[in-house]
């Protein structure tokens, strides 16, 4: 690598990574402050909020990381702009040069954010849900009163009779509401908060298990023994987690093995390399508008910052909207990007010299 790529490409890492930085950790605190609840409610210590906090932050970086790349890029581009380095590269042909350090940075990115979808964040969502597991197993197992009403998570009140000394709990009833068009009601004379290793559960003895649905009809299960999974009483309704806890590899894995496809594990690791695409795509727009300077002098300057926001927020709707998928937006910058480069950088006729 040139002694000029390697200068350029640590002021654009070093911008990007500072701004990232910055920002994963006000995030965090915000964080923290959101989910004050574990701390105050549910009885846990500040490690478990910090660490509750930090679990989140794979999933929410994903939405600002290549928003900080083309920042970083931006901010650097024009330093050198304001220093006159950029206008010396363009003079002494050293677009080479940049045109590899932005490669460089861009397939850092890239590689970052792979690592970050692909592997980082589904280990977090994983542990996430084990995490919340196990705030309301402990809350169901020590923090529940008897003759008191506890609501675990909105939508989900549980109440319980006595508890013996051994831990097991007399006369059981929960009450989930968290579905608007099915309520369900587990009443048991006896329950017992366990774990198999790897999920808590709920042992309920001599039961029922009560459905109302929103029309008004009702309907009633009746039970020797049932394992009621803290997670049907914690996570939110409707959700999967199958796909959103596995890594890319295991996901491609299992549908190889099974020979099925489902819709929705191809949608999930196609978004998941759709970001590393972003990445390419706001390099390439940050690098065609502040990469080749102008000697005209405009009456308003809009900050960079400010353009590769909109640049970002005007993918994000695209993507959303497209009905092509969610690689629409990263597609549309990265061509772009592309055309717009290869016009600047286009070969130019010189015009003859007139003979005096």
């Amino acid at each position: 690598m040139r002694r000029l790529t390697r200068y350029l490409s640590r002021q654009f890492v070093t911008d990007a990574v500072i701004l990232f930085a910055v920002l994963c950790v006000l995030l965090w605190l915000v964080n923290c402050l959101r989910s004050f609840d574990v701390v105050s409610v549910k009885g846990q210590g500040l490690l478990t909020l910090g660490y509750q906090a930090l679990l989140t932050m794979p999933t929410l970086s994903l939405l600002f990381f290549y928003i900080c790349i083309g920042i970083g890029l931006a901010r650097a581009l024009n330093a050198l702009r304001l220093s006159h380095e950029l206008h010396i590269i363009h003079t002494i042909n050293g677009l080479g040069s940049l045109f590899r350090a932005v490669g460089v940075v861009t397939a850092v990115g890239v590689a970052a954010v792979l690592l970050l979808t692909n592997f980082i964040e589904p280990y977090a969502n994983k542990r996430l849900n084990d995490l919340s597991a196990s705030v309301a197993a402990d809350l169901l197992s020590s923090a529940l009163k008897p003759q008191r009403f506890t609501q675990v998570t909105p939508g989900v009140t549980v109440w319980i009779g006595n508890r013996s000394g051994s831990g097991e709990i007399q006369e059981f009833f929960a009450d989930d509401r968290r579905d608007p068009e099915t309520r369900r009601t587990y009443i048991a004379d006896t329950a017992r908060v366990s774990s198999d290793g790897d999920n808590y559960v709920i042992e309920l003895r001599n039961g029922s298990l009560q459905y109302t649905q929103a029309s008004g009809r009702f309907s009633e299960i009746t039970f020797g023994r049932y394992d009621l999974s803290v997670d049907r009483l914690t996570a939110p309704v409707g959700e999967n987690y199958g796909p959103e806890t596995q890594d890319s590899i295991t996901i491609i894995s299992d549908m190889l093995q099974s020979g099925d496809w489902p819709a929705y594990n191809v949608s999930v690791l196609v978004n998941r390399m759709t970001e590393g695409a972003r990445v390419v795509g706001i390099a390439l727009i940050v690098l065609c508008i502040s990469g080749f300077p102008s000697g005209r002098r405009t009456r308003f300057s809009v900050p960079m910052e400010a353009v590769v926001m909109l640049i970002a927020f005007t993918e994000r709707g695209l993507s959303s909207y497209s009905p092509t998928g969610p690689a629409t937006g990263a597609a549309v910058m990265i061509l772009v990007g592309l055309g717009v480069i290869c016009w600047r950088v286009r070969p130019r006729r010189i015009p003859e010299a007139v003979p005096a």
